[in-house]
């Protein structure tokens, strides 16, 4: 096995230092921590990289990232080329499998950091150890009589470093089984592990004779995990050591910062505290003043940390996945607002000095503030408006739950109607001493989703990732496209759809990699290039682009002629055309966002795009639909930029300077340390952007907006067309125009006055045949009411009107009300052609006097006909579909005026 030589130190305990509490290490504050231990292992030729974002990059197995490899897991597994071979971070982190015990225990949380140092390939278990117990003992200065080792029952390498090279008295080494400290994830790479506690001392003890390292008890503190990644697992039991051993340390920044800063837990800790007070402040209450409260403050800081960084990380509430999650914890924390007697929205607010004491590591929280408040302010306020209904709907439901279980049924009705969480209603009913039946709710959960999704199918790059990926191994395309649209090149590799052909004939689909392109490959938004890649005597039809995570590019098509095969010098040539009207559309969508936030806002943010040949598809983060006045302004704003014909110009730069030359990010992408900028003339806009653009705005030509709509919650859409595509939509218009004009025998120039005159003319005569069809029908009220049943002091009447509109029977109904004040009447207007009925409930004055109510008398009247409505006492409608049951619903009148 791998171990490099470096110079291994036997550490002596460090100066303690005494304070008012018996500290015994100096006080350091979260952020202070944070950054001792990137410099730290910075010293220690690490690369630090910045946080990944919560939201997987190409990792479709985790909904939110949760551990501070699980970005990194494409290193350890070689499927990517790490930046360096010792890399350090501090990653940020959701876990919520335990959200119901978030507040109610010391130790759960939904949000934490956590510390790491990698190694791939590089170091291993004597300079992990070695530089964990130096950062602990003389960065930290933790006394060393503080610390223990725990150790795999059988990694005796690993006591001999720890006792030999270390110093570490052997009566402070623990040794732990598999299920302790042997980390392993089914087939694939694993290895043993060595921990370090920290001893808190008797008295977070459980006083039992055993009481040391393993312990349930709160006293000895797992800080730090090294897992010495050494062995390759086939599932079976079989280890064979692997070539290259890997390092993956973690370590929790909030454990760590109670341990430095002795307090007993997470909440405890001096930026958690900060987001505490703040919510006291709020609620007028003491934090350790009243256990329940205590519970509630400790919630809604927690769940406040989550939501501030995932949406600063471009998570947007939904009804599932990730945006779900982001929506249970806002909601959690809103309704322990209540719990608190906190009546109006809070939480946007208590999201300041989240970031606030965060901005220091994380900058983006404060580039993006102004989205962050807003959208939690947006959905606070529209849970507020539904959680007394809601609150007041479980209230019934418990009251009628049978052997104190919630059905899942009446869980699923509240998540659906009032956006409660499932586990917001497990809350409510643990406070009452009821359960949930959550088996059900999930099964009805999952016939919602079947029933909203179509089955899709991720075509194009995913075919080729992993195992199945032919191209693995080859280096990273050159792209020239920047530059030219045609290219001589040379073939690397052929591959035919499903497995590897070194040559493809004529009709066969292949992909193919070259040494350097002129295609883009689909990434930012913007389709993949189409063209050609030919010889004197072979031509391939490239229908799409595509890289894998490797960077290499993939142009998969249909061969036309000749033979396709590998190591042909070929000339690649993009589809000029398509490629023009792409680059129109993508720098559009760059001056849309642009408009946008100047009309708008600074909380407008990219939340995905498309842009092809055909059109541009924005989404952006805002919270109401734009009107006439604001689209107008945003497309004259992006006509006016490009009429002006400003350069558009792109410029490689490290990321540090991009952000300060203003430059936007793409929502929760991850940058490397060199980004692309693209910006356009007289400060109109700024972005990171790795896609084609024009050279000029002019080069654009028009710009025309076909639609804006909702696509989620805060998420808005618009759809815009530049250039050709702006003329064609013109043409189709004009060609509308003509033959509407001719159809209605008149020119373009008349032809709103002519369909206003038409419309005219049309509402006239509706209203002429109203007036002779309610004048026919009310000719009929007299002979209804000598049908009339005399019923408990009441004149019922009832009837079926065959082809009647509502608003005849509701002239009908107004007339038996002048006739007779006992009359009860509901009659029913039946539209075959439409297959709807329309009940109109009609109550006399005197009718009143004895409480006949229309308004209840036609609901219970329409529900026999499967339909709904109410209304007034006086008179009230209600609709229903199922016709064969009208004289049923009709007959019922009588019965329940019986009752009255």
């Amino acid at each position: 096995m791998f171990i490099s030589n470096i110079n291994i130190h036997t550490y002596n305990t460090p100066v303690l230092r005494a304070g008012k509490r018996g500290v015994i290490m100096k006080w350091t504050s979260l952020n202070e921590i944070r950054e001792k231990y990137l410099a730290f292992f910075e010293e220690k030729e690490h690369l630090r990289v910045k946080s990944f974002p919560l939201i997987p990059q190409n990792d479709n197995s985790l909904l939110l990232i949760n551990s501070g490899m699980a970005p990194m897991k494409k290193y350890f597994t070689g499927e990517v080329t790490p930046p360096s071979k010792r890399v350090t971070s501090c990653q940020k982190c959701i876990r919520t499998p335990d959200i119901e015990r978030v507040g109610k225990t010391a130790r759960h949380g939904t949000y934490f950091e956590m510390l790491g140092n990698f190694s791939f390939g590089d170091y291993f278990k004597r300079e992990a150890a070695a530089w964990a117990w130096e950062f602990s003992t003389k960065v930290m200065e933790m006394p060393v009589d503080r610390l223990w080792v725990s150790i795999y029952l059988d990694d005796d390498e690993a006591f001999e470093i720890w006792t030999k090279e270390i110093g570490v008295s052997p009566e402070r080494i623990v040794r732990l089984g598999k299920e302790d400290n042997f980390w392993e994830h089914g087939v694939g790479p694993c290895g043993p592990c060595s921990e370090i506690y920290f001893d808190r001392g008797e008295k977070y003890g459980c006083d039992e004779p055993g009481c040391t390292v393993g312990c349930d008890c709160d006293r000895f503190v797992e800080f730090w995990n090294l897992v010495f990644t050494q062995f390759d697992s086939d599932g079976k039991g079989n280890y064979t050591p692997l070539a290259n051993p890997n390092i993956d340390t973690g370590m929790g920044l909030e454990r760590l910062a109670c341990i430095a800063q002795e307090v007993d837990n997470l909440f405890e800790v001096d930026t958690v505290q900060d987001i505490i007070r703040h919510i006291s402040e709020y609620a007028g209450v003491a934090y350790k003043s009243d256990a329940k409260k205590d519970v509630s403050l400790r919630v809604i800081a927690d769940h406040i940390r989550s939501t501030t960084f995932m949406i600063g990380d471009g998570v947007l509430p939904s009804n599932e996945g990730r945006g779900y999650v982001l929506r249970r914890l806002l909601r959690r924390a809103a309704r322990h607002g209540r719990l608190l007697g906190i009546k109006d929205p809070f939480l946007s607010e208590i999201s300041k000095t989240v970031i606030k004491a965060n901005q220091s590591a994380y900058p983006e929280l404060t580039d993006k503030q102004e989205l962050i408040v807003k959208l939690i302010s947006v959905e606070e306020e529209s849970f507020n408006r539904t959680i007394d209904q809601g609150l007041q709907m479980l209230e019934d439901m418990m009251k009628t739950a049978k052997h104190s279980l919630l059905s899942g049924e009446d869980a699923f009705r509240l998540y659906d109607t009032f956006g409660f969480p499932v586990d917001l209603t497990k809350d409510i009913l643990e406070e009452n001493g009821l359960d949930v039946d959550l088996d059900a709710f999930e099964e009805l959960m999952k016939q919602q989703k079947e029933r909203a999704r179509g089955a899709r199918k991720d075509a194009g790059a995913d075919a080729w990732k992993g195992d199945s990926n032919p191209f693995q191994g080859l280096e990273p395309t050159r792209f020239i496209g920047y530059d030219a649209l045609v290219g001589e090149t040379k073939i690397l590799a052929v591959s035919g759809y499903g497995e590897s052909a070194d040559t493809v004939l004529p009709g066969e689909n292949a992909a193919l990699v070259l040494l350097e392109s002129p295609f883009y490959a689909e990434s930012g938004g913007q389709v993949g290039d189409r063209g050609i890649i030919k010889t004197s005597n072979m031509l391939f039809d490239v229908e799409n682009t595509f890289k894998t995570e490797e960077g290499v590019y993939v142009h998969s098509g249909t061969l036309k002629e000749g033979v396709l095969s590998a190591g042909k010098t070929v000339i690649a040539r993009v589809d000029k055309e398509i490629r023009l009207a792409v680059m129109r559309n993508h720098t559009a969508a760059h001056l849309l966002q642009a408009a946008l936030r100047n009309t708008l806002g600074a909380h407008v943010q990219q939340a995905g795009q498309l842009v092809d040949g055909h059109r541009m598809r924005f989404d952006f983060t805002h919270f109401s639909a734009l009107t006439k006045e604001e689209l107008g302004n945003v497309e004259r704003e992006i006509n006016r930029n490009i009429l002006s014909g400003l350069n558009v110009n792109s410029e490689e730069m490290p990321i540090d300077k991009a952000r300060e030359k203003g430059a936007m990010a793409l929502f929760g992408e991850k940058y490397g340390d060199v980004v692309r900028v693209v910006t356009v003339d007289g400060s109109v806009s700024a972005e990171l952007c790795g896609g084609t653009h024009v050279r000029n705005t002019g080069e654009m030509g028009l710009f025309h907006i076909l639609s804006e709509n909702s696509v989620a919650s805060g998420v808005r859409r618009i759809e815009a067309v530049t250039g050709y595509n702006v003329l064609g939509l013109l043409n189709s218009y004009h060609k509308i125009l003509e033959q509407t004009s001719g159809t209605l025998k008149t020119n373009s120039e008349n032809l709103g006055q002519k369909v206003r005159q038409i419309l005219d003319e049309s509402k006239e005569k509706d209203r002429k045949l109203e007036q002779l069809t309610t004048k026919l029908a009310a000719g009929r009220v007299e002979e209804i009411l000598k049908q009339a049943r005399d019923i408990n002091g009441f004149k019922a009447v009832t009837a079926v009107l065959e082809n009647t509109d509502p608003g005849a029977a509701r002239g009908m109904c107004d007339r038996l009300r002048e006739l007779s004040p006992d009359v009860v009447g509901v009659l029913a207007a039946v539209q075959k052609e439409k297959g709807t009925v329309t009940f109109a409930a009609v109550c006399g004055k005197a009718a009143l006097e004895k409480r006949a109510h229309a308004g209840n008398l036609v609901r219970e009247v329409a529900k026999i006909a499967g339909g709904s409505g109410g209304g007034r006492a006086e008179s009230a409608m209600a609709g229903a579909k199922e016709l064969s049951k009208i004289n049923d619903a009709l007959e019922s009148v009588y019965t329940l005026l019986e009752n009255i």
